[in-house]
């Protein structure tokens, strides 16, 4: 069985306390971050990513893709200037129907409904080095759409990113709720670069794990969520 790097999935970052469990403050994303940065791991592109589940290639020691669902505004504030600082890399999977606006598409988990990214903050964070790519246009779960609307829905959303932000950005899709079945794969145009990263924790925990058989450094991590 291939092993490939890790992946490492986070949604909020800092921003309103929320009744759900995607939200990571950010304090203590900053010490994960450092953690890792401290004991010798690199992220790598999504580009670099997808190159190695091609080949099946065994992964680099200490490099893993750091991701972000849904595309929050928050992370143009507490995620991305701080990753940027430590030499790291991201790819936020955008709900592209939802580019400036606010999670109408979920449930109120906030008082008040959350904002997305607008397309200038995202054009400025891609000429920095970090990707985009798709999450669907709507979020709908993949599996309970009809033919034409799954087409609908991959379509709409790769055709956006790639006029916005070039060929790049149409050549992935994490699977809303990583849900994803034969007919999906089949009919999905945005081709499956990551197409299992989706199933990836949301909170990194088993990158964690093998950090702390590794190192002490774990030890600085705290489930304090400031």
């Amino acid at each position: 069985m291939t092993t490939y790097s890790p992946v490492l999935c986070y949604h909020r970052i800092g921003g309103p306390l929320e009744l759900g469990v995607t939200r990571v403050g950010r304090s203590v994303f900053a010490r994960q971050m450092t953690a890792l940065a401290r004991a010798g791991w690199k992220t790598v592109t999504l580009e670099q990513y997808g190159t190695v589940v091609r080949r099946a290639d065994m992964p680099t020691c200490n490099k893993f893709l750091l991701t972000f669902d849904d595309g929050y505004a928050s992370l143009a504030d507490n995620a991305y200037p701080f990753l940027a600082d430590l030499g790291y890399t991201a790819t936020t999977f955008l709900i592209t129907d939802y580019v400036g606006q606010t999670n109408t598409w979920d449930m109120r988990y906030t008082w008040d409904r959350l904002q997305h990214l607008r397309w200038q903050e995202i054009e400025r964070w891609q000429a920095r080095g970090f990707d985009f790519a798709s999450h669907g246009a709507t979020h709908r779960r993949l599996t309970w759409l009809d033919d034409a609307a799954l087409a609908s829905e991959l379509e709409r959303s790769r055709d956006l990113l790639i006029s916005r932000l070039g060929a790049g950005a149409g050549r992935a899709v994490a699977y809303p709720f990583g849900a994803a079945d034969t007919r999906v794969l089949r009919l999905g145009t945005l081709g499956r670069v990551v197409a299992h990263a989706a199933n990836r924790c949301a909170l990194g925990t088993s990158l964690m794990q093998v950090i702390g058989r590794r190192s002490s450094v774990v030890s600085t991590l705290t489930t304090d969520n400031r």
